[in-house]
């Protein structure tokens, strides 16, 4: 369908009721990644800002979303881990999104760390967690943990700008590290949805034919 086209439409006035619906019954689903040059400028903050432009994008399809989104991290670069240390720094209203996936890490066999507010959340919740400091309380901070090679996967949501910038030396160390960091509190949530369904699995390879034919 020439979803360009109606866009354009619908950017010039017309309706989305004016359009025939689409109506496709499709046995997989594709997952869409950017790719950013991060990577390609040491000391930079890789976080996105307005005038930020990918480097390409790559796309992974499976029946279910959990492994397509693995497919689409691998193929931008990310391994995402299947034990280890899981550092989990959230604002307080993904708190409660990202909670059922932090017990799931639990379960899968993963440690988490965390720092303040996060970690009393999920101590109250009945997570075991293991407290860390940020990096203005002193060391050993998490910034150490991190250059050290002790954390696999981290999940940091921010809000408002002191936040962010108190974030920024996070977010090197795992770009330095080649850690898999996770910003939004849906993208973590995928993420561990992935894990699972890799824990004893192989990922399917099709050709785009074997999909579209």
């Amino acid at each position: 369908r020439p979803v360009a086209k109606l866009a354009a439409g619908v950017m010039a006035g017309e309706k989305l009721s004016s359009f025939p619906p689409f109506r496709r019954e499709l046995d997989y689903m594709a997952v869409k990644e950017a790719v950013f040059p991060f990577a390609r400028f040491p000391g930079v903050d890789p976080v996105l800002s307005p005038e930020m432009k990918s480097a390409g994008e790559v796309m992974g399809i499976d029946r279910d979303f959990a492994p397509a989104f693995a497919k689409s991290q691998l193929g931008a670069g990310t391994v995402l881990p299947q034990g280890g240390v899981v550092f989990v720094s959230v604002k307080d209203g993904d708190k409660p999104v990202v909670l059922p996936a932090v017990r799931k890490l639990v379960e899968l066999g993963f440690a988490i760390i965390a720092t303040g507010g996060t970690q009393r959340y999920l101590v109250e919740a009945g997570v075991p967690v293991e407290l860390v400091n940020k990096v203005a309380e002193g060391r050993p901070h998490i910034v150490d943990r991190i250059i050290d090679g002790d954390v696999a996967l981290i999940f940091n949501t921010t809000e408002g700008w002191q936040s962010l910038k108190d974030s920024q030396s996070i977010r090197g160390s795992a770009l330095t590290g080649k850690v898999p960091y996770f910003t939004t509190a849906a993208a973590s949530v995928a993420a561990v949805e992935a894990i699972a369904a890799l824990r004893g699995a192989n990922l399917e390879v099709r050709s785009l034919q074997a999909y579209y034919g």
